[in-house]
């Protein structure tokens, strides 16, 4: 009885030192990741001295609102903030329509040439920015389209993020059961119908990670609007937080005060789409 008290006894604490040494590594992957943002927000923070200073200070001392105020008063952080906003919700919305839309018809719609042109829109995927970058500015010189928002909100739409979106909405397609859609047109539903009303709601989910990639691509793309806008007043936040620096260089202090607050409409679009998901799932679930 002894021994196979010890026995429990042993295999109870080997299974609480596994879970000690399991949670300990993911504390400590945790702080490591999690290590980037606190540093980019404690400088924020702090003075222009004490970013430079050495050994680096890890907590501001003093603190100081100054940085945001010089964002926020002396800067046209604003602009540059809601020209990303708007271009990035405008173009991941056309990218949900022209993607839902084109997934569906390659999915569920049969019709000649359908897999050659679904194979081009994966050439185009494959096919890195930088490459495409002079026919792009060359197009949109030709249609007066060159120095204007309207430029950075359709090529993505049409290019990289539309041929992603057709392809992942034309995999989910592909899933669902054409019994379905047969289902809906006996009962009298037109194609429109069936498609707004039975498969796009089902299709959250991936409606959510497409809005989430193609959020950050339109938020973060620094490229394309570098080599389209000329005009500073039409400025996106990337090519906005370039311009941070003076006659010495950079402003580091400024450009961690505006990235930290440029992480907001991000953690706000990853929060709305990331509960979609986690709803999609749990009523798919109900369902089964």
């Amino acid at each position: 009885m002894k021994t196979k008290e010890m026995t429990n006894e042993q295999l109870k604490n080997r299974k609480i030192m596994k879970k000690v040494i399991k949670y300990a590594v993911c504390i400590l992957v945790a702080m490591i990741m999690l290590f980037p943002m606190y540093w980019l927000f404690t400088t924020s923070f702090k003075t222009a001295t004490n970013v430079a200073k050495y050994p680096p200070q890890w907590w501001p001392n003093p603190w100081t609102l100054a940085n945001y105020e010089e964002l926020f008063m002396k800067r046209p952080f604003i602009k540059y903030l809601w020209n990303s906003v708007y271009i990035a919700a405008l173009m991941t919305g056309g990218v949900i329509v022209f993607s839902a839309l084109a997934g569906y018809a390659f999915a569920k719609i049969k019709f000649k040439g359908s897999n050659l042109m679904f194979l081009i829109i994966l050439c185009g995927m494959m096919m890195p920015i930088e490459v495409t970058i002079i026919p792009i500015y060359t197009a949109l010189s030709g249609l007066k389209l060159a120095d204007s928002h309207i430029g950075l909100i359709l090529c993505p739409m049409f290019g990289y993020c539309g041929a992603f979106g057709t392809f992942l909405m034309r995999q989910y397609f592909l899933t669902v059961p054409t019994e379905l859609i047969e289902a809906g047109k006996i009962d009298g539903a037109s194609q429109p119908l069936i498609f707004t009303k039975i498969l796009l709601p089902m299709a959250i989910s991936s409606i959510s990670t497409l809005v989430i990639f193609s959020f950050l691509q339109s938020w973060n793309d620094y490229l394309l609007p570098l080599v389209l806008l000329s005009d500073s007043t039409k400025f996106t936040l990337p090519l906005g937080l370039s311009l941070l620096s003076n006659e010495d260089g950079m402003k580091w202090e400024l450009v961690m005060a505006a990235a930290t607050f440029s992480t907001v409409p991000i953690l706000i679009v990853f929060y709305m789409c990331q509960q979609k998901f986690m709803e999609s799932l749990s009523m798919s679930g109900l369902k089964g």
